[in-house]
């Protein structure tokens, strides 16, 4: 009889952690994550703050402003920081995780001599980068860098100091990756890299759905 009992009572825990287990995570809102940046909170998951973005209404992955970035970087050539800094901020108003929008407002507020807003957007810009190095190692399609847009690809490129130079889609199971062919200008070395493209896929497909 004792037994028994200790048997009913391990089953009733058993099923009250299995339910535990399935009661969703509370998500923090991107709003609430973003705020936090601003307010330098170092305590901020970056990697957890790029997703919740892709959740907002405001996540449109391949509807960067190239122009503006563009703009941007053919001001901070010319050294006229004052107007790269206008396009830096018109890009981060539309989309505060451009990685292209944070450096080039990293390096226009320093040569300004504006040290603590350049101090703040390198510290943003490099996390932003972190997050999506941290988040695999691009070797294979199961170690795949996890990005949100193609341009955090080509961001991320550019900070390695690679050249990309050929492209492809690959559909495996649920998952969709772009395979990277890149070469380093040193050294004319052919490195191939994957990135899980998901995110951006899926808002492709269902932003499509919603048209018709």
């Amino acid at each position: 009889m004792f037994r028994k009992i200790v048997f009913i009572i391990f089953s009733l825990l058993l099923l009250q952690a299995a339910g535990l287990a399935q009661q969703p995570v509370n998500k923090v809102p991107y709003e609430v994550l973003l705020e936090r940046v601003k307010k330098q909170d170092a305590a901020v998951n970056f990697q957890e703050l790029r997703l919740a973005y892709t959740e907002t209404k405001q996540y449109s992955p391949y509807g960067s402003d190239r122009e503006t970035r563009k703009a941007m970087f053919a001001a901070l050539n010319n050294k006229q920081y004052d107007q790269a800094l206008i396009s830096s901020e018109k890009l981060l108003a539309t989309n505060y995780l451009e990685i292209n929008a944070h450096f080039g407002a990293y390096v226009a507020n320093r040569e300004l001599g504006h040290a603590d807003k350049a101090d703040y957007h390198k510290n943003i810009f490099q996390k932003l980068l972190k997050s999506i190095s941290d988040s695999g190692d691009g070797k294979t399609m199961e170690t795949a860098f996890v990005v949100i847009s193609t341009d955090e690809e080509y961001a991320l490129f550019n900070f390695m100091g690679v050249r990309p130079i050929a492209q492809a889609l690959i559909e495996e199971k649920t998952h969709h990756y772009d395979k990277m062919t890149v070469t380093d200008p040193k050294t004319e070395q052919e490195v191939s890299y994957y990135f899980n493209i998901d995110k951006p896929f899926n808002w492709l497909g269902n932003s499509l759905k919603s048209k018709q």
